[in-house]
């Protein structure tokens, strides 16, 4: 970000259309006409309030509410075209805007693949802390989303809140939780968050978290979204609303279809949330994907994943709304040759089409699994797209036909001032791809990708230090997260 020294995403050189602008028209004409003429059921009787006063049209009797088109549009037009996701550090800062693109973790899995051990058991605090951890020290996981869900911690209204204390003490990144609670449950986030960076006012400047939720497809937003979405409007946190509609089980077969109902959730949450707070940031999310029909599943590395969150950065660009949309996914259980091939074709085709941010990086099973080797791995995979989405970068300096004329047949090109002054943005760098001969390969134990990648993971683990918290921040956040008086320490 400008005047931050946080590391920038490149911009858009090459970009995978994804949808023409006559086929975004028909998405979005369409998509007028169900929430007009067919509406959203809405579960809150807030929302209700709010929506009615805000000139929707709203049956009490079914919680029906049908939303005129010039209410969309005026949402669209209030809602903000940039949104910085402010970091502890403000080296990590993110601005999302048109033209760039940046990537983070999948949240929240329930099951974990030990880097030590290799068991899949289920995720506890401990891998939060180690999955942030992780983000803190990779390169190009821009922002840290709530990986998994620590199931060594109760169910209730704290869980969220303690997860977030955890990710918060590893990670000095910006931090995004997709379950939280409630809308009690917001504003205790906004509480711990502002304590971190010295009070609400300096954190509606510099947001450090931020939250979201997720319709219930099809057309309903349930009274836990409606609050959530309302409460960080009013506090001035981004917010997110993420479908996750599945064609041909949720939603038309049709990737057309789906793409309508997909449309309709995002625009009418958008509503519900500028109606609470004109202006308020806002992030166009998608995890929306297709129901395999022989196993009954959603799975998320499939082709039509990827196109369809490539449909998706298309109406968020038309929009000119910062976006959030699932990629770089894999249905496989382990780090193997599916999980290569699927979250390729995931991550560059969403990467492609040119999101804000790209949500998956880590996740193995339908999204079910992290794994800390995977996510080693996809950091370099993103930045080799990266380098793809890049381009090719074409002036009088890089053509160096000069260059060329003045060393003729016959002649290489290494020792040359060009060759250093453009090798390092001109070609992509590994770690851990190995492209030596077999030779070279078998003197460093002759280790597969999955291997390699563990043992990277275990070494972050246990020598990467992430910029502390200090003690009384720390005392602060766990008695918000706690629910404990204050009054009483």
């Amino acid at each position: 970000m400008d005047g931050s020294g946080a590391r920038e995403a490149p911009y858009i050189g090459w970009r995978l259309l994804g949808l023409t602008d006559d086929e975004v028209q028909q998405i979005h004409q369409g998509t007028l006409d169900v929430l007009q003429n067919c509406g959203v059921r809405v579960l809150s009787a807030e929302a209700l309030d709010l929506l009615e006063s805000g000139g929707c049209h709203v049956d009490r009797a079914t919680n029906r509410v049908r939303v005129p088109g010039h209410l969309v549009e005026e949402a669209i037009d209030s809602a903000p075209s940039k949104v910085l996701l402010a970091a502890r550090d403000p080296a990590h800062d993110v601005l999302l805007e048109d033209g760039r693109t940046y990537f983070t973790t999948f949240g929240q899995g329930l099951r974990v693949i030990d880097p030590y051990t290799a068991e899949v058991r289920s995720s506890t605090a401990r891998d939060i802390a180690d999955s942030a951890l992780l983000a803190d020290a990779l390169e190009h996981v821009s922002v840290y989303t709530v990986a998994v869900a620590a199931t060594d911690i109760p169910e209730g209204p704290n869980k969220s809140l303690c997860e977030l204390e955890v990710a918060f003490a590893h990670t000095s990144r910006h931090v995004v939780h997709g379950e939280i609670a409630s809308g009690e449950g917001v504003r205790r986030l906004v509480e711990m968050a502002a304590a971190i960076v010295g009070g609400a006012d300096k954190l509606r400047e510099r947001p450090i978290v931020s939250a979201g939720g997720c319709p219930s497809s099809p057309l309903e937003h349930s009274e836990r979204v409606c609050e959530i979405v309302m409460e960080c409007a009013r506090a001035g946190i981004p917010a997110a609303v993420v479908s996750m509609v599945m064609a041909g089980g949720t939603g038309p077969v049709t990737l057309a279809g789906t793409l309508v109902t997909h449309n309709a959730e995002v625009l009418s949450g958008l509503v519900l949330h500028q109606l609470a707070a004109k202006g308020a940031p806002f992030l166009y999310g998608s995890c929306t994907t297709a129901m395999d029909m022989t196993y009954g599943t959603a799975p998320l590395g499939s082709p039509e994943s990827g196109l369809l969150s490539a449909g998706v950065a298309a109406l968020a660009r038309y929009y000119a709304l910062p976006s959030v949309v699932a990629g770089g996914w894999a249905d496989s259980k382990l780090t193997d040759a599916q999980a290569g091939h699927e979250k390729t074709l995931t991550t560059l085709l969403v990467g492609l089409a040119g999101p804000s941010l790209v949500l998956g990086m880590g996740s193995l099973e339908l999204g079910m699994t992290l794994s800390l080797a995977q996510l080693v791995i996809d950091d370099e995979t993103v930045a080799m797209v990266e380098r793809v989405v890049g381009g090719v970068r074409v002036t009088d300096e890089t053509l160096a036909v000069d260059l060329i004329k003045e060393m003729g047949p016959g002649k290489d090109f290494l020792g040359q001032k060009h060759t250093r002054a453009h090798q390092r943005e001109e070609q992509s760098k590994v770690g851990l791809i190995d492209r030596r001969m077999r030779g070279g390969w078998e003197k460093r134990g002759g280790k597969d990708l999955a291997q390699r990648a563990a043992e990277r993971a275990r070494e972050i683990l246990e020598t990467h230090k992430p910029e502390p918290l200090s003690p009384e921040v720390a005392v602060e956040l766990r008695t918000i997260a706690m629910g404990e008086d204050r009054g009483k320490r």
